[in-house]
């Protein structure tokens, strides 16, 4: 990076801790909230350690590494937030990933050296579908809370991109649609792309890591004799058409 360059990052980075610092202090109660949930839900049990993660994985980031993508995951899980952690992507589906990568080297990228990864909101839950059921737990100020940080995160996103200028892969996006958890996280990246601040063909949709989705939906739809990079740029501009125009359509109607 130049001087610059890490400058801007620094900077987006410091803007990444204050939407996690705000966030916490908008809800103080949250972290026993969480614990409410894990308890009630009959998961393996745990304590709930972070409300609310930053991806520390950032702070290890140098003026000479060399980012080649942003990648957006859902929220953080059960070993993210854990005090020992406080990283994103670090449970099985960080492992699934780091393991495609190393896998494919023809995409020449580390998944650990060349990647930000950010989440779509940084509080957590045991698994992304109990953010409903978390809403009803902690009340209609936690819903507020919950599309604030959404609203906060894809501006971090365009932050990071204007940083860099790197392709930008979205991980998961059944959640995504409309009426989804994150419906409002794809109406506001929508916005950023049809006011061409993010450029749409840097953008790409993709399953999840999680229980190896994004590997076999990748074998599956490759044709024969392409090159897995190439196959990579189709199916997330397919999935990411498939999305922008059902909120697009949507957007208006209302």
């Amino acid at each position: 990076m130049t001087k610059q360059t890490y400058t801007l990052f620094l900077k987006a980075r410091d803007n990444f801790k204050k939407i996690c610092t705000d966030t916490e202090k908008k809800i103080p109660e949250l972290r026993s909230y969480q614990q409410k949930l894990v308890d009630a839900r009959g998961l393996s049990p745990y304590k709930v350690e972070t409300a609310v993660v930053y991806n520390s994985s950032l702070d290890a980031i140098k003026k000479t590494d060399d980012i080649k993508l942003l990648l957006v995951a859902d929220n953080p899980g059960r070993k993210e937030q854990s005090a020992e952690m406080r990283s994103y992507l670090v449970g099985p589906s960080g492992k699934i990933a780091d393991n495609f990568f190393k896998s494919e080297e023809s995409l020449g990228i580390n998944f650990r050296k060349n990647v930000i990864i950010l989440n779509k909101t940084p509080i957590h839950t045991p698994r992304t579908a109990l953010l409903r059921p978390l809403c009803t737990i902690a009340g209609e100020g936690f819903s507020q809370v919950l599309e604030s940080t959404q609203k906060e995160m894809v501006k971090l996103l365009l932050e990071f991109y204007q940083v860099f200028k790197t392709p930008i892969w979205i991980i998961g996006y059944s959640e995504m649609k409309r009426n989804g958890i994150f419906e409002l996280y794809t109406r506001e990246l929508y916005t950023l792309v049809s006011h061409n601040l993010i450029d749409k063909n840097d953008v790409f949709f993709f399953r999840h890591f999680s229980m190896n989705q994004f590997t076999i939906d990748l074998h599956q739809r490759s044709l024969s004799g392409e090159s897995v990079e190439a196959a990579l740029k189709r199916i997330g501009a397919m999935y990411r058409d498939k999305i922008f125009d059902m909120i697009g359509k949507g957007s208006k109607r209302e």
